[in-house]
């Protein structure tokens, strides 16, 4: 399993008065995280045009992420069925590695003009570090 990483730095709008991120902002961070490693993955052979639906998100909360902290996001996809992927994102103190918090995200491949969940092809899960042999199902 490939290890994506991207560091950011926590801005000022993200915080509370006591200088610590609002909760609400983890699933951004997590968002930002798929954005950049599908921005990678496009220079592996994904294709640009793909459309992935959130279907379920996860959070833990470990410790809190405080304001102009540098942030290492570590995404890994952990599971490719037949038309969903599920990613796991850590986020980790980029300075002492402590984890703050772990998100696990599902997300179902659609045709847009449908709605419907379709297979995933094969070019993206190359792109994504899995081959056709390790597709489970669903």
């Amino acid at each position: 399993m490939e290890l994506f990483r991207h560091t950011f730095r926590v801005r000022y709008a993200e915080v509370d008065p006591q200088a610590v991120v609002f909760n609400s902002r983890y699933l951004e961070y997590a968002d930002l995280l798929v954005s950049e490693f599908y921005r990678d993955r496009r220079s592996h052979g994904m294709p640009a045009d793909i459309e992935f639906h959130v279907r379920r998100a996860e959070l833990d909360y470990l410790a809190p992420i405080r304001a102009d902290e540098l942030i290492e996001g570590r995404l890994a996809v952990t599971r490719i069925g037949n038309s969903s992927v599920e990613k796991l994102i850590a986020l980790h103190g980029a300075e002492d590695g402590s984890l703050r918090a772990e998100i696990r995200l599902v997300a179902v491949h659609v045709d847009l003009p449908s709605g419907k969940p379709e297979r995933i092809p094969d070019e993206v899960r190359t792109a994504f570090g899995h081959g056709e042999e390790g597709a489970d199902h669903g």
